[in-house]
């Protein structure tokens, strides 16, 4: 018999939707996980089918509480619930709730066009000041407008009043309470292009110059608070209250424990998007950072500024994919333990461009400093290197930006497994690097978030002594060869950023 009370947390994500119960010591005591199809189309449109997002849903929260009953759990123990998604994608639907298009999803490029008519006509430091974003394909906005320009259904149904515009959470929330709520919160409104950061509401200056004035807009909730309530499509005997939404890398950042200033997250993925807490006030970055809300929950509001590398474990997969210097990724740790260090070799991965802080979009990736003794593992290690050095170049632009000393760097994703690479990142940022130790950090975000307002948890203090179970490697205190392999990495970045600009003139 498991006892409760119990946090049911449900993480949308692009490929799949995982459902997580947790209890009152934030312990995993069920999981139910459902793959979701993506379209990828040309001209590099991605979407998703709303109904097969929504279905997704209710199948993964229908595995969830299969394991949860089979384990002696009570549904009635289940105190409340709360949703993290897949930040910037979207659904516009009519006020019948029949999606009008697919979901656009964030990898979506349509809008580039739109985005550059944008910088052309000046709007980018308006939208610059007051959302903390860019004009960027990447965020919400900028293809709601192309769908205005080039979707007769959806253009007419906002010129009608008839367009309902909603993140993945709001979409789901809708259909999960029969349309009862129509609602967001600050993280997921802070990447729409729509949202002011200052007063913490939609925008009206720049709905009117995105051309949308009748878009319909759901109203906007700290991310611990009360959303409506649901049974799950009947899969619930009754009703359980939605008590957090948020953004899928805000969620991360709070379940990972970044509840105050200077403390930050890193996901070691294929890309990496780092997220620090920079307290109650946003500030503008003037290095290539964007600044988000970091989560809410009552009057408290915690922004953050986020550094998006474009390439990061996808590096390590190309030199096994094309390179076939491995047979598992796992290899590489000894690989790159191997050799003493990396023998000069450098691996700039600006496979798809570099991006914060550099964003420098048509550098190509480079391999410079080989010389005749150099082997496979100086490649790998200098791969492996290439990870922590360019975090390392995001927490010194955000410290520039913000004047705040990085506290602690919290890491999760798959190369979190490669000790080398926590290692040298521990030593390289001279600051404790935290591990969670289990998967489901976005989920934990959200169950922590709703198990504030419920009650299951009992503060901000008690979810800071659940997560002193987490593991951190320290730095090592001899480093100094570390920081002279950085010092060789800033000067191969700049020499590669040199010579491309010389060949283009």
């Amino acid at each position: 018999m498991l006892n409760g009370p119990f946090v049911l947390a449900i993480d949308q994500g692009t490929s799949s939707t995982k459902t997580v119960i947790f209890n009152e010591k934030g312990k995993v005591v069920a999981r139910g996980s459902e793959p979701l199809r993506t379209m990828y189309l040309d001209g590099g449109l991605v979407e998703q089918d709303p109904q097969e997002i929504f279905e997704n849903v209710l199948a993964s929260v229908a595995k969830c509480l299969a394991d949860f009953i089979s384990q002696g759990g009570r549904i009635e123990d289940i105190r409340s619930s709360g949703i993290s998604n897949q930040r910037e994608t979207f659904v516009v639907w009519n006020s019948d709730g029949e999606p009008l298009y697919n979901a656009v999803v964030w990898q979506c490029k349509r809008s580039t066009a739109v985005c550059e008519q944008l910088r052309a006509t000046g709007l980018e430091d308006m939208i610059r000041r007051k959302t903390g974003l860019l004009a960027d394909p990447y965020f919400s906005g900028s293809k709601v407008i192309w769908l205005n320009l080039y979707n007769n259904a959806v253009k007419r149904a906002i010129f009608e009043g008839n367009a309902y515009f909603g993140t993945v959470d709001t979409w789901l929330l809708y259909r999960l309470t029969g349309g009862a709520a129509y609602l967001t919160d600050h993280t997921n409104a802070s990447r729409t292009l729509f949202f002011n950061l200052e007063t913490l509401s939609w925008d009206d200056e720049l709905i009117r110059s995105f051309g949308l004035e009748g878009l319909h807009l759901p109203d906007i909730q700290p991310s611990s608070s009360f959303f409506g309530e649901t049974d799950f499509g009947g899969l619930l005997p009754g009703r359980v209250p939605v008590t957090a939404m948020i953004g899928d890398s805000h969620a991360a950042a709070f379940g990972e424990g970044c509840f105050g200033l200077g403390i930050a997250k890193a996901t070691l993925g294929t890309g990496s998007s780092i997220l620090m807490n920079i307290g109650a006030k946003a500030k503008v970055s003037h290095q290539g950072m964007v600044t988000t809300i970091g989560w809410s929950a009552g009057d408290r509001v915690e922004y953050a500024l986020e550094g998006v590398i474009v390439t990061c474990g996808a590096t390590i997969e190309w030199l096994k994919t094309h390179l076939g210097l491995f047979s598992d990724i796992r290899e590489t740790e000894s690989m790159a333990r191997s050799v003493k260090d990396s023998g000069g070799v450098y691996l700039i991965p600006a496979f798809s461009g570099l991006g914060a802080p550099h964003w420098d979009m048509n550098r190509k990736a480079s391999i410079t400093g080989l010389t005749f003794n150099s082997d496979k593992n100086h490649v790998v290690r200098a791969a492996l290197e290439s990870i922590p050095y360019q975090i390392r170049d995001v927490i010194v632009a955000m410290e520039s930006d913000t004047g705040i000393a990085l506290r602690e760097l919290k890491v999760d994703g798959g190369l979190t497994s490669n000790g080398f690479v926590v290692q040298m990142l521990a030593d390289l940022l001279e600051k404790p690097v935290v591990t969670p130790g289990f998967p489901e950090v976005s989920a934990l975000g959200a169950a922590y978030l709703s198990g504030l307002y419920s009650g299951v948890y009992p503060g901000i203090e008690y979810l800071q002594q659940l997560n002193e179970r987490q593991s951190s490697v320290m730095p090592n205190a001899a480093n100094e060869a570390v920081k002279a392999g950085y010092r060789g990495w800033q000067e191969a970045v700049g020499s590669a950023r040199q010579v491309f600009i010389t060949d283009s003139l």
